[in-house]
């Protein structure tokens, strides 16, 4: 299940021919005014490494990836963003004045959010997130290191539906069980599949609150004292007021980012959270 580095093309052809002929074709690209309407989604791509304890270097083509795919496909239009000014629905510039243009929370229509540890924004920027997929029902979709930001703001932690507990294992290969086979972002994978990454253990989380989608199998794992639950999600879907919300842990390595698999699961994760296609995020028990 764990290719070599494998080329995005296939993946961008199959999510193209999925698509309705007026997505594919889209409207020409090129400037727009600030009240020009859009044919696309439109995706925040966040990821403020800042104050990262270890700064990942797949960070960058975690994103390129993201924009990659909805540039190609036509579904949605990106703006990569390692600025947190820009995460608020009236974004100021350093001089504290109202921003001319660019991208911010009141024009996009999901979040894809890389952010590390604690992620500097103020109590007004909290509110604007937490209100954009609580009231306006917009989507967020979080990898990776995501689930280690903003450890001092609990509402944070009831958007994700978890925190960060440590990485048992470091980097490792591992064997992941797929719980949601009937799931646009995970409906690709086998049932169970092996896979080499720095598996995230989560806290504060809750099979009531969101639905799993992968685990790892940690019974096959060697004993590790770090090691807190036998219920090890790497990947969940959940709902928080009207929005919808994605996490997984897997995209350590930038390498992870070129396999096909993982690509096709976020970036079906994205058209999820758009509100494009259709999941069932009913919490299920652990079997």
């Amino acid at each position: 299940m764990h290719r070599p580095r494998v080329i995005l093309v296939l993946t961008l052809l199959i999510a193209a021919a999925m698509l309705p002929l007026d997505a594919q074709q889209g409207p020409p690209r090129g400037p727009r005014g600030p009240q020009a309407p859009r044919a696309r989604k439109v995706v925040l791509a966040w990821a403020d490494t800042r104050n990262g304890i270890a700064q990942h270097d797949s960070t960058s083509h975690a994103l390129s990836v993201i924009e990659r795919l909805g540039y190609e496909t036509g579904l949605y239009d990106t703006f990569i963003r390692t600025d947190s000014n820009i995460a608020s629905k009236t974004p100021k510039r350093t001089t504290g004045e109202p921003a001319s243009g660019g991208p911010s929370l009141q024009m996009a229509d999901a979040v894809f959010f890389l952010g590390h540890r604690d992620v500097p924004i103020d109590d007004g920027q909290k509110k604007d997130l937490l209100s954009f997929v609580h009231d306006d029902g917009k989507g967020f979709v979080g990898a990776h290191v995501a689930l280690t930001a903003f450890e001092g703001w609990p509402e944070f932690g009831e958007l994700l539906g978890g925190r960060y507990d440590g990485h048992p294992w470091g980097q490792a290969a591992g064997t992941i069980i797929n719980e949601g086979a009937d799931f646009p972002a995970t409906k690709h994978f086998p049932a169970t599949f092996a896979f080499n990454d720095e598996f995230y253990q989560a806290k504060s989380f809750s099979r009531t609150g969101a639905r799993v989608l992968l685990r790892l199998d940690v019974g096959k794992m060697p004993a590790n004292p770090e090691s807190h639950t036998p219920d090890m999600p790497l990947a969940w879907a959940k709902t928080y007021g009207k929005g919808r919300v994605f996490y997984s842990s897997l995209g350590h390595d930038a390498s992870t980012w070129d396999n096909r698999d993982v690509a096709q699961m976020y970036f079906e994760a994205i058209k999820w959270a758009l509100g494009l296609s259709e999941g069932d995020v009913t919490g299920r028990p652990l079997k």
